[in-house]
């Protein structure tokens, strides 16, 4: 059986496009095909080659007009473009009811897109907070999450209760979209994954595909990413 199409969303600096190659390894290893859909490509042509789509993480915050607030001090720096590409990006997958996987900031995105709101900084917005920008290299965890009993999650990575994840954001959901649930929180309460109702709709706030070798629960993300594009590339 062929492997299955998934689309990754990149970053671009200049006229550059580029992508961590940790999401292809991961892909790969989950048993998909990786293709990274570029900026001006034509969206719906490249929804019909896909199986299932992941919005990458990056350096950089959603514009806070997109969920109606007023831009904070402590708000980072924009990519409007890559922001307008992957909104699109996602909006198309969410229609024809394609896999999605939103990572770290492609899960702020997810819960934007869908009418959810943000917390613009985490240290100054949430008293007490624990250090979500770590230190340590981004293939080790830095602090632990709880997983919702009976989430999407859950079976994805074969647990509930406590788990333990990397940590490179400073911003959080807040409000949650249309349809979104939590399914793990850190213990200060930060929400650190949502899902979708039905189909495969999931977003995390750490990143899985770097995690691979410490913790490799992780790799259960992107298996059941695959898993679920492969039924919709057979779906007659």
């Amino acid at each position: 059986m062929s492997r299955p199409a998934i689309l990754l969303s990149p970053d671009c600096e200049g006229r550059t496009l580029q992508i961590d190659r940790a999401y292809v390894e991961a892909v790969v290893a989950a048993g998909g095909l990786p293709l990274v859909a570029p900026y001006g490509a034509p969206i719906p042509e490249l929804l019909d080659l896909a199986g299932g789509v992941v919005i990458t993480g990056g350096a950089f915050d959603i514009p806070p007009d997109a969920y109606g607030a007023e831009r904070a001090p402590a708000c980072g720096p924009l990519k409007e473009e890559r922001t307008r590409f992957e909104w699109e990006l996602l909006e198309g997958a969410l229609s024809r009811r394609l896999p999605v996987l939103g990572v770290c900031g492609g899960m702020q995105l997810l819960n934007v897109v869908l009418g959810g709101t943000l917390v613009q900084d985490i240290p100054t917005e949430i008293p007490g907070a624990l250090p979500h920008e770590q230190k340590n290299p981004k293939d080790e965890p830095s602090h632990p999450i709880r997983i919702e009993e009976g989430s999407l999650l859950a079976r994805v990575a074969s647990r509930t209760g406590e788990a333990r994840v990397n940590s490179t954001h400073h911003q959080a959901v807040a409000g949650l979209g249309r349809g979104l649930r939590v399914s793990a929180r850190a213990p200060d309460g930060v929400v650190e994954a949502i899902e979708g109702e039905d189909g495969f709709v999931l977003g995390v706030q750490w990143h899985p595909e770097r995690l691979l070798a410490s913790e490799p629960w992780n790799l259960g993300v992107y298996e059941a990413l695959v898993r679920a594009a492969a039924r919709v590339r057979e779906a007659p």
